[in-house]
């Protein structure tokens, strides 16, 4: 398979490309700058010489999202799976009084502007029924759902739950080309964004998730919000 990964320079990312390269599947790493990847994708590039591609992508870039999507083309690289992984927590302390805008528009502009426009460049790349893949997953979180809601984190919470939203109607209306799309919930991880404290590697999140891609993991067709093991998240 083909699998693109966006914001694969660190983190989930980074363990995503990983793990795909080990399964023998191509990788398509996205960073903002190509030409200067971080340490550890430059390691799997040398290991891995011939089945990684590094990529360069500015998530909030439309254009970047149409070059990015050109290049693939005049390859004649087609696509089996796409992970919209890139995102921010900004103003994680901020209550309504002291919000800053400018880190809610950022935020959007990251976390759910990025993936639509990667969704509109890149899905006229998947290889329809070749590969039994033809997916797209938008790395969610469970901040984004009602039934969790709490007094904090305006700007995360709001965007992953316009993410969710826009997986449900991407998935409404992809379905009828066999493409499937889900919002994935990657579980609390040892990451620069998640912490040190908490639970959860990023290898066993990136494990489940490559399981769904590679269908080891059935999700019932009527579920677009899961966690990493595919198991149903509360909306």
């Amino acid at each position: 398979m083909n699998i693109l990964i966006t914001g694969a320079g660190r983190g989930l990312g980074l363990e995503l490309a990983k793990q795909a390269l080990e399964r023998g599947h191509q990788a398509v790493a996205c960073v903002r700058d190509a030409s200067a990847p971080p340490a550890g994708l430059k390691a799997l590039a040398d290991a891995y010489s011939g089945q990684i591609r590094i990529e360069s992508l500015t998530v909030e870039s439309e254009e970047d999202a149409r070059q990015l999507a050109d290049r693939l083309r005049q390859d004649a690289f087609e696509l089996d799976a796409i992970v919209n992984n890139a995102g921010v927590l900004l103003g994680r302390d901020q209550r309504i009084a002291s919000l800053s805008m400018d880190d809610v528009r950022r935020t959007f502009d990251v976390n759910l502007f990025g993936p639509m426009m990667a969704a509109k460049h890149l899905i006229p790349l998947i290889r329809e029924g070749k590969s039994g893949a033809d997916m797209l997953i938008n790395i969610s979180s469970e901040a984004g759902s009602f039934s969790g809601a709490y007094g904090g984190d305006y700007p995360y919470a709001l965007s992953k739950l316009a993410l969710n939203m826009f997986s449900k109607q991407l998935n409404e209306e992809l379905k009828q080309r066999g493409i499937r799309v889900l919002a994935v919930h990657p579980g609390w991880m040892r990451t620069d964004m998640g912490g040190q404290a908490a639970p959860l590697a990023a290898e066993d999140s990136a494990r489940g998730i490559l399981d769904m891609i590679e269908g080891k993991t059935q999700v019932p067709d009527d579920l677009f919000f899961v966690d990493y093991a595919g198991r149903p998240m509360p909306i």
